[in-house]
Formats: structure tokens, sequence, C-alpha cells
């Protein structure tokens, strides 16, 4: 029997929206391809708050972050790592031999505006990837700050993994000045993985242009070459972009603004229910709108709950990930799920606890 997921990706997916994977089939060089591309294109314009081009990815996000730092660093990246996923970004930067440095902080901690200025007055870097919302830990670092520094320094670009905010907290990408965020779609946007999403800034593409090619599938030349024409360079995943194109349209029938305002309700619930009962593992003042890792002060068998939780109500959530995995335990609030959905979780889990 199917479990009702509150894990922190994949998440929960519509029926309705699975019953587009299912469209008829159409040619990639078909004028109808071309119409849904640019459909897309101007919906996820909206959600991310932006002019610049918005490029499709038949990958998971993991394809997206190796493209940044392939296709923008000409000189040395510095990688922002308080997290396991960016951990992740700076083992990918340095397996495609792009020349970088990571800058480590506990994972409980967030990266703050004046440790990037600091870093980038060195005048090493002329690229920085940051996560805005670190999955593992359920922190969200200060994107909006972070990017103010970032501005002081011209020749540096901003790359952001968004995976698990974007669409479930603000991106100005334009405002803020993102040269670069990326996301995959199984986790705000509630559909299946399997396709990333990333908006490049003009300047971003004209660097590209400048780097010597380290990728071909990846290559953002190539993709914006194909891009002008609402196609993409390779054969892409289209039943996925019929499932997008139908949930940006819920999307926007939503409002963004009324989304960021649901996904921001129920992260205040279920925070307020992790403090009553247990404690949050990042530090105050910078956790996440789209999952909670509660800290397992009563030293439950964190294994033992997920599956009673499963067994007895099918739901799901997650363990901890990676070094905190069972001193922690991750709630997701995110895509389409409800207010009352949350709150039913969160009495299950009572029950199962006998809190």
């Amino acid at each position: 029997m199917h479990k009702r997921l509150f894990t922190p990706g994949p998440t929960q997916v519509r029926p309705e929206i699975l019953k587009e994977l299912a469209t008829p089939q159409i040619h990639h060089r078909a004028p109808e391809f071309s119409e849904l591309y640019a459909d897309i294109q101007g919906k996820l314009q909206t959600v991310l708050a932006t002019q610049n081009a918005v490029l499709l990815f038949t990958s998971s996000s993991t394809g997206a972050m190796e493209s940044a730092v392939t296709n923008l660093v000409a000189k040395k990246c510095l990688n922002l790592v308080n997290g396991a996923f960016s951990k992740r970004w700076h083992q990918i930067t340095a397996g495609n031999g792009v020349p970088c440095d990571a800058f480590e902080l506990p994972w409980d901690v967030a990266v703050k505006p004046d440790m990037v200025d600091e870093q980038l007055a060195t005048g090493q870097y002329d690229a920085v990837t940051l996560v805005y919302n670190e999955t593992s830990t359920g922190l969200m670092n200060p994107l909006k700050e972070i990017a103010e520094v970032v501005k002081k320094y011209p020749d540096v670009f901003l790359l952001v993994d968004a995976v698990s905010g974007m669409a479930g907290a603000p991106i100005e990408t334009d405002a803020w000045g993102i040269d670069f965020v990326l996301a995959g779609v199984q986790k705000a946007f509630a559909l299946p993985a399997g396709l990333a999403v990333a908006a490049v800034s003009e300047r971003a593409f004209e660097r590209a242009k400048t780097v010597p090619p380290r990728s071909y599938y990846f290559s953002l030349p190539l993709m914006l070459k194909s891009h002008l024409k609402n196609q993409t360079p390779s054969t892409p995943s289209i039943p996925h972009m019929y499932a997008l194109n139908a949930q940006l349209d819920d999307m926007l029938a939503e409002t963004m603004e009324g989304r960021f305002a649901r996904h921001a309700k129920m992260a205040s619930i279920v925070q307020a229910w992790a403090k009553k009962h247990f404690d949050i593992y990042p530090e105050d003042g910078y956790w996440s709108k789209t999952l909670t890792s509660v800290l397992n002060t009563k030293d439950i068998d964190v294994p033992v709950l997920i599956k009673r939780l499963a067994d007895d109500y099918n739901l799901r959530i997650s363990n901890g990930y990676g070094d905190i995995k069972n001193k922690t335990f991750r709630i997701a609030h995110m895509g389409d799920t409800q207010i009352d959905e949350t709150e039913g979780l969160l009495r299950a889990i009572e029950t199962v606890l006998g809190l």
C-alpha cells in the first residue's frame, strides 16, 4: 500500500499530476514540443521572479550542480559547506578538476554574510556555491543577505542550490542578483523525480563561452543555443514536462505568495511541536520553511518510529542524514502538503511515541 510521503524528497504527488505523465508522446523536434517548452518557460520565470532563461535538465539536481561549476568557474570556486549537500557540491567541483576551496562550518551553523565577505575579500575566487536550504539538516542559509555581499565583488558569480527551497520559499532571482539557481522538481514542486530546472543569468552564459569545455551533456552554451529555439540539445523527459506544466498552472493559481504563506504556516506548526517535545537541530533563526530536522533529545529509536508510522498509518518520514542519522529525524512540510495533513502526521507521531 502506498505510504503518504512527508519525506524531504521525493514528496507526495497528486493523482491528477501523475496522470499528466501518461500524456501521449510527441516528437521533441515538433512544433508542439516548442510550444510546451515556451509555455513552461514563462511560468518558471514567474515562480523564480526572473527574466533569465530557465533551463530544463533531464537529470537529478546533481547534474545541474555539475553544470554550474563546470561552466562558470574560470579562476577558483569557493564552496560554502555546512551540510551533506553543500559538501557534495564541493566534491562535484573538485571531482571535475575545477579549482576550488571548501569553507566548512558545523552542520548546525548557518553561513553568515560576514564570513562570505571575508573569504571573497582575498580575491582568490570568481564563483561561490551556496546551498539555500540544506536538506540534510533543515537549515536555511540567509540567501538574500549573502547575495548582497557577493554583489560587492562584480567578478564573483553566485551559484545557488535551492533544491528543497524553490517553490516553497521566496527566491527573487533578479533582484538578489543570482547567476545560477537550481532545483529538482521532486521536492517543493511536488513532482516525480527526474527533472531539474535552473535560472541562468545573461552574464553567466557569457562567461560560459570563455571557459574551456569541461562537459558536453551539461554545457551551458549548447543548452542556450537550443533554448533560444524552445528546444533542448538532446531528448528530454517529455512526460515530466507535461506534469511540470500542469503543476505550474496550479501553483500560479494558488499564487506564489499563497504558496509561500502555506509553507511558512506548516513550518511554524511543526517547529512549535518539535520545540515542545524535542528540539530543533539547526541554530535558532535559520530554520527551514520546507522541512524540520528534529533533534532526538529523548533518545527515541528513530528507525522504529519510522517503521511504526509506515506500518500502522501508511505515513513516511525520514531519518537524519549522514553524520546525524538517528540523532535527528526529518519531517517535510513542502509541496502540495496541506496544513491539516501536517497536523494529522504530528498526532500520529504522538500516538506512536506516547507523547
